[in-house]
Protein backbone atom coordinates (compact mmCIF):
# COMPACT_ATOMS: atom_id res chain seq x y z
CA UNK A 1 0.00 0.00 0.00
CA UNK A 2 1.06 3.59 -0.46
CA UNK A 3 -0.13 7.00 0.73
CA UNK A 4 -2.12 8.83 -1.93
CA UNK A 5 -3.49 12.35 -1.74
CA UNK A 6 -7.24 11.97 -2.05
CA UNK A 7 -8.40 15.46 -1.06
CA UNK A 8 -7.09 18.99 -1.55
CA UNK A 9 -9.24 21.90 -0.45
CA UNK A 10 -8.50 25.59 -0.07
CA UNK A 11 -10.04 28.18 2.19
CA UNK A 12 -9.70 31.71 3.49
CA UNK A 13 -10.43 33.23 6.85
CA UNK A 14 -10.07 36.57 8.54
CA UNK A 15 -10.07 38.45 11.78
CA UNK A 16 -11.51 41.89 11.12
CA UNK A 17 -10.82 43.60 14.42
CA UNK A 18 -8.58 41.63 16.75
CA UNK A 19 -5.49 41.09 14.58
CA UNK A 20 -5.61 37.45 15.71
CA UNK A 21 -3.66 35.24 13.30
CA UNK A 22 -4.85 32.01 14.93
CA UNK A 23 -8.49 33.02 14.61
CA UNK A 24 -8.01 33.85 10.93
CA UNK A 25 -6.18 30.54 10.35
CA UNK A 26 -8.90 28.52 12.12
CA UNK A 27 -11.55 30.22 10.02
CA UNK A 28 -9.59 29.44 6.84
CA UNK A 29 -9.44 25.73 7.77
CA UNK A 30 -13.14 25.77 8.63
CA UNK A 31 -13.86 27.31 5.21
CA UNK A 32 -11.74 24.69 3.41
CA UNK A 33 -13.39 21.79 5.23
CA UNK A 34 -16.84 23.01 4.31
CA UNK A 35 -16.03 22.80 0.61
CA UNK A 36 -15.86 19.00 0.86
CA UNK A 37 -18.46 16.31 1.16
CA UNK A 38 -16.52 13.22 2.17
CA UNK A 39 -19.01 10.56 1.13
CA UNK A 40 -16.17 8.44 -0.27
CA UNK A 41 -15.40 7.03 3.17
CA UNK A 42 -18.86 5.60 3.66
CA UNK A 43 -19.28 4.65 -0.01
CA UNK A 44 -15.92 2.86 -0.31
CA UNK A 45 -15.74 1.52 3.23
CA UNK A 46 -12.64 3.54 4.17
CA UNK A 47 -11.64 4.59 7.69
CA UNK A 48 -11.69 8.39 7.88
CA UNK A 49 -9.51 8.33 10.99
CA UNK A 50 -6.75 6.65 8.92
CA UNK A 51 -6.23 9.91 6.99
CA UNK A 52 -2.98 11.80 7.31
CA UNK A 53 -3.95 15.47 7.10
CA UNK A 54 -1.52 18.24 6.20
CA UNK A 55 -2.74 21.78 6.77
CA UNK A 56 -0.71 24.62 5.28
CA UNK A 57 -1.52 28.10 6.53
CA UNK A 58 -0.30 31.36 4.99
CA UNK A 59 -0.33 34.51 7.15
CA UNK A 60 1.81 37.61 7.45
CA UNK A 61 3.00 36.69 10.96
CA UNK A 62 3.41 32.87 11.03
CA UNK A 63 4.96 32.87 14.51
CA UNK A 64 1.66 34.18 15.95
CA UNK A 65 -0.38 31.11 14.92
CA UNK A 66 -1.19 28.47 17.55
CA UNK A 67 -0.78 25.28 15.48
CA UNK A 68 -2.54 23.12 18.08
CA UNK A 69 -5.65 25.32 17.91
CA UNK A 70 -5.60 25.12 14.10
CA UNK A 71 -5.17 21.31 14.17
CA UNK A 72 -8.18 21.04 16.48
CA UNK A 73 -10.39 22.34 13.62
CA UNK A 74 -9.89 19.05 11.73
CA UNK A 75 -12.28 16.39 13.09
CA UNK A 76 -10.68 13.24 11.62
CA UNK A 77 -7.29 11.72 11.01
CA UNK A 78 -3.81 12.63 12.17
CA UNK A 79 -3.14 16.32 11.58
CA UNK A 80 0.09 18.20 10.91
CA UNK A 81 0.00 22.00 10.58
CA UNK A 82 2.63 24.01 8.73
CA UNK A 83 2.53 27.81 8.87
CA UNK A 84 4.25 29.91 6.23
CA UNK A 85 4.53 33.55 5.32
CA UNK A 86 1.59 34.47 3.11
CA UNK A 87 -1.95 35.65 3.49
CA UNK A 88 -2.65 39.35 3.63
CA UNK A 89 -2.89 42.19 6.11
CA UNK A 90 -5.18 45.05 5.13
CA UNK A 91 -4.57 48.25 7.05
CA UNK A 92 -7.27 50.79 7.83
CA UNK A 93 -5.31 53.97 8.56
CA UNK A 94 -8.43 55.89 9.57
CA UNK A 95 -9.32 53.36 12.28
CA UNK A 96 -5.73 52.37 13.03
CA UNK A 97 -6.59 48.69 12.65
CA UNK A 98 -5.36 45.74 10.61
CA UNK A 99 -7.57 43.05 9.10
CA UNK A 100 -5.76 39.71 9.06
CA UNK A 101 -6.52 37.38 6.14
CA UNK A 102 -5.27 33.78 6.21
CA UNK A 103 -5.13 31.23 3.41
CA UNK A 104 -5.37 27.49 4.07
CA UNK A 105 -4.62 24.39 2.02
CA UNK A 106 -5.91 21.12 3.51
CA UNK A 107 -4.57 17.87 2.08
CA UNK A 108 -5.75 14.40 3.06
CA UNK A 109 -3.68 11.32 2.31
CA UNK A 110 -4.80 7.70 2.66
CA UNK A 111 -2.89 4.46 2.55
CA UNK A 112 -4.59 2.71 -0.38
CA UNK A 113 -3.95 -0.84 -1.56
CA UNK A 114 -2.14 -1.01 -4.89
CA UNK A 115 -4.56 -1.62 -7.75
CA UNK A 116 -7.66 -0.70 -5.76
CA UNK A 117 -9.58 2.43 -6.70
CA UNK A 118 -7.85 2.80 -10.08
CA UNK A 119 -9.40 3.49 -13.46
CA UNK A 120 -8.67 1.14 -16.34
CA UNK A 121 -6.30 2.45 -19.02
CA UNK A 122 -7.90 3.54 -22.28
Amino acid sequence: MSMKRVILEMGTGNDLYGEDYTKAARRAVHDALHHSSLTLFRTLGLDRDAMQITVTIGVQKPQQVDVDAVAAEVPFGTVQVNVEFGGLNVEDPDAGTVTVIAAAGVEAHLDLPEGRFTLPAN
